[in-house]
This record gives structure tokens, C-alpha cells and sequence, in this order.
């Protein structure tokens, strides 16, 4: 170990640490208010500014590939075909009391129950896992497509459909309320 990595500890925090805190709690307050808020187009945009701070993350933790995979991805093709299928819908665009169905306390109880289950599980799952720091980096392009290719096939797979599923849904219901037109 080299002089300087020494000396840093944990009460003095790098530049990079810094801004990956500060990130991560814009991100976390973009997340709150796409689930809060009562305008739906509202809470699309908020998820790009919370989608877009994790790829900010994966850039200070210099994943790049997987920052550019969450630009592409997420932030390109998710939230447009979430605001594609709110244009098809013709949801409306202020507040909708619609939105809101009364049960924040539930929810709120759930949505904890549901953080506690999946630290829990991840904590669990990687307790004994250990990064080898002398193989290729964990972030390049190498290991990150060995690892998509040989354990991950599957979940894209799965996601690929239902998006497919969510956008032929959106044209059908288009395509009813336009028949019911005529």
C-alpha cells in the first residue's frame, strides 16, 4: 500500500466520494418525487433526473459501459415508451385524483417491508463474496459481458418481452378507443 493511499481514511473523504454522495441524494430526492407526485407526465420526467443520477453513479464508480447501458437504456427507451404509452392513454396531464388512491400509510409500509427484505437478501447473497483485485477490473467491458451472457440471459430476456407486451398493449388501447369512435 502506497503512501497516499495511507493516509486518506474515512473522515476525509476524496472528491469523488463527495459528488458520489452528493449524486446519490439528488437522486434519492428525484426518486421520492416521482413516486409522490400527483401529475403522472410530472413523475415521468422525474424518474429520467433519478435514472440519469444512477448513470452519473456508474460513472464515479468508472462502470462506464454500464453508465452508457442506463443512458440507452433506461433513460432512452424505458421513459419513452412510458411517456409513449401516456400520450396513448391520454392521461392527463395536470393533477389527476385519480393518482391517489388514499393508502400512503400501506404503501409506505410496504415499500419499507420491501427495502428491509431486499437489503436483507443482497446482504445475505454477497456476504462471503469477495473482489479480485488482481483480475481484469469489475466494471470494464470484459467481465461485465461474460457476466451478462452467463448469468443474466434470462432476466433480459424476460424484460425484452414485457416491454414488447406494454408497447402492443398501448397500440391495441389505442387502437379500441378509435374503433369505439367510429
Amino acid at each position: 500500500m502506497n503512501l497516499a493511499a495511507q493516509a486518506h481514511g474515512f473522515l476525509s473523504p476524496t472528491g469523488v466520494e463527495i459528488a458520489f454522495v452528493l449524486v446519490g441524494l439528488v437522486t434519492l430526492g428525484a426518486a421520492l418525487v416521482t413516486v409522490t407526485t400527483r401529475q403522472l407526465v410530472h413523475a415521468a420526467l422525474w424518474l429520467v433526473v433519478a435514472l440519469g443520477g444512477l448513470a452519473v453513479e456508474y460513472l464515479l464508480l468508472t462502470a462506464e459501459f454500464i453508465a452508457w447501458v442506463q443512458v440507452l437504456i433506461y433513460v432512452g427507451s424505458v421513459v419513452v415508451l412510458l411517456l409513449f404509452g401516456l400520450m396513448l392513454t391520454k392521461a392527463p396531464i395536470g393533477r389527476s385524483p385519480d393518482a391517489d388512491s388514499g393508502n400512503r400509510p400501506v404503501a409506505l409500509a410496504v415499500a419499507v417491508a420491501a427495502a428491509a427484505a431486499l437489503v436483507w437478501v443482497v446482504v445475505d447473497a454477497f456476504r462471503t463474496t469477495w473482489i479480485d483485485l488482481d483480475g481484469p477490473a469489475q466494471g470494464s467491458t470484459d467481465v461485465t459481458g461474460e457476466i451478462l451472457f452467463q448469468h443474466w440471459v434470462l432476466p433480459f430476456e424476460a424484460l425484452s418481452v414485457l416491454l414488447l407486451a406494454a408497447l402492443v398493449g398501448a397500440i391495441v388501447l389505442s387502437r379500441k378507443k378509435k374503433e369505439d369512435e367510429n
